[in-house]
């Protein structure tokens, strides 16, 4: 067997590399240390490896393949984490530490410890004929733009024909998820004094009436979208923050409403903006002032694998466990799109995802190591 470095090692060395990715300048940060490092291992392995900058060249995703021909697999995931608030966490969230039976870190469960696993299971089977290639995928930036899985194409996947997303799950297979878009409302008015309504064009006023559009176009798509595998089988739409206005004896003169859209399959999010770009344009016309529309991340379609296909009964079946809807969204639909059969499958638990003092269970690690192995095994020693 090839060297590499022992799992808790792999995991201690991830965790200690900060990548966060953010909407906010403030906080976005590169993810080239990650994968670099990722490369490392992978090539010392046998693997071909690629990196791939972004148009930010601090942002890279790997590609890392072994053997070569039809019908592989992918293992992907992302390699950056949200931001965090170090006050909240009961030890360092870039030192990785054993304690109740966990190992706590930012990235422990979503999802830097997915690629250990992985670098574990992959390493005792090489001494083995690949009959089919192993793709490796480590993406930048899921946590905010998801620019990294849209950067993707067809070459970097040649030949797979299934791909498992890595998020915590449990180790239980999603085949569905719902889609997203946040969208940014902003109302530029004209400012003036509240003693007289007509030296000015009230933002928030304009707002009220948005508002009540958007909860008209809410009770619209739940009444025309169902989902019954969903546990919330209707699409959503939640009003997150507003901002506007400075002073109580002041006409508001600019409001900014942000507010996002969970998508149920069969949903277009394109189709949804535009809805929502014509409710808004009567409003800027009959109150002659202006409303523009911008998403504040680019939207994820909504995904669904097939109950009855391949992937969806061999990971049922080497898991023990039945596949499972969830709602909230993940890479896949862009592997989908790559003509690959997706699945969503990894270790840890979304529980602990985006939380102070993350962390992933010790009675995951073997059980998971093991499972990607049986899933190696099945799609590129074993296959024909």
């Amino acid at each position: 067997m090839k060297q590499h470095p022992k799992l808790v090692e792999m995991m201690r060395e991830l965790i200690a590399i900060p990548s966060v990715s953010a909407t906010s300048p403030r906080w976005d940060m590169g993810n080239r240390r990650v994968v670099e490092q990722l490369g490392n291992w992978l090539e010392a392995l046998g693997f071909s490896v690629r990196i791939t900058p972004l148009a930010n060249p601090d942002k890279a995703n790997l590609i890392a393949t072994y053997g070569r021909g039809d019908g592989g697999l992918v293992l992907a995931g992302h390699t950056d984490t949200v931001p965090y608030d170090d006050s909240r966490w009961q030890s360092d969230p870039f030192a990785l530490t054993e304690r109740d039976q966990r190992f706590y870190g930012l990235g422990t469960a979503d999802m830097k410890g997915f690629f250990a696993l992985v670098i574990e299971a992959v390493s005792n089977l090489l001494d083995q004929p690949f009959n089919a290639p192993l793709i490796i995928l480590a993406t930048a930036d899921e946590e905010s733009s998801m620019d990294g899985a849209r950067a993707l194409v067809q070459a970097d996947v040649l030949g797979a024909r299934y791909a498992i997303v890595g998020e915590p799950t449990g180790l239980q297979p999603v085949r569905a998820h719902k889609g997203i878009i946040m969208e940014a409302i902003t109302i530029t008015g004209r400012s003036g004094h509240s003693s007289n309504p007509a030296l000015g064009n009230s933002a928030l006023e304009a707002m009220y009436e948005v508002i009540g559009e958007l909860m008209g176009l809410r009770g619209e798509l739940q009444a025309r979208y169902h989902h019954p595998g969903f546990d919330i089988p209707s699409p959503t739409l939640n009003l997150g923050c507003i901002h506007g206005g400075d002073n109580p004896n002041r006409i508001c003169g600019q409001c900014e409403l942000h507010f996002d859209i969970r998508a149920v399959p069969g949903m277009e999010t394109d189709a949804v903006r535009q809805q929502i770009e014509q409710r808004l344009q009567p409003i800027a016309e009959r109150r002659r002032i202006n409303i523009g529309l911008r998403s504040l991340i680019g939207g994820v379609e909504a995904y669904e694998q097939a109950e009855d296909s391949e992937l969806v009964k061999v990971s049922e079946q080497l898991s023990g466990k039945p596949s499972r809807t969830v709602n909230f969204a993940t890479e896949a639909p862009f592997f989908q799109k790559l003509g690959m059969q997706t699945l969503v499958m990894g270790p840890g638990s979304i529980d602990q995802a985006h939380q102070p003092d993350e962390f992933m269970a010790l009675d995951q690690i073997e059980p998971g190591v093991e499972l990607l192995r049986k899933l190696i095994q099945r799609f590129c020693i074993d296959a024909k």
